[in-house]
């Protein structure tokens, strides 16, 4: 994602993550990676500072997993300002497996960005044939790119998933610069 939209002149990309809600023991027990020190907490208000936010999460049960929704509820007082009305949003995500829910995890994160008034920019099928290809398991849909983690998360994004992510972040940025009031 992040090398995709850094291709766009004039557009600066900052990659940040949400509070963790779970205790270690229980992360440990779900293989979850550890949390990147690199990358800062975000916060609810620093949502409203963004040209566009690209999300992305792992999905729980074909959902967000439960950490983004709480970073979600916190950000009442956005949707109550209209702070991020008319902001592009994106999503992508990882799965455990092939039927771990990507398009579902998109589109029950839609109602968030709904309620909150953002434009939901879809890769749709930009990406060409690369969205087309049958020769090998790959995540990611029109909703946003993906990748399969496997069940024990020891899986890493093929080149092909890889390459989906870079054109989203790329496609996004570019709509998001357009969108950009100057």
């Amino acid at each position: 994602m992040k090398k995709g939209a850094d291709s766009v002149p004039g557009m600066e990309v900052t990659i940040w993550r949400v509070p963790e809600t779970l205790p270690e023991e229980v992360l440990g027990k779900m293989h979850a990676a550890p949390a990147r020190k690199d990358h800062p907490i975000i916060t609810a208000r620093q949502l409203a500072e963004a040209d566009g936010i690209l999300f992305g999460f792992p999905t729980r049960f074909g959902m967000m997993a439960a950490q983004m929704k709480a970073f979600f509820d916190t950000t009442g007082g956005l949707w109550q300002s209209g702070a991020l009305a008319g902001k592009p949003a994106g999503v992508f995500f990882a799965t455990g497996t092939q039927g771990g829910g990507q398009e579902t995890t998109a589109l029950t994160a839609v109602t968030q960005l709904t309620h909150h008034g953002m434009l939901f920019v879809p890769v749709g099928y930009t990406h060409g044939a690369g969205m087309f290809a049958m020769d090998e398991v790959k995540g990611g849909s029109p909703y946003g790119a993906g990748t399969f983690a496997g069940p024990d998360g020891s899986r890493v994004p093929s080149d092909a998933e890889l390459a989906l992510a870079a054109h989203q972040g790329k496609y996004f940025a570019g709509i998001a610069k357009k969108l950009k009031v100057v």
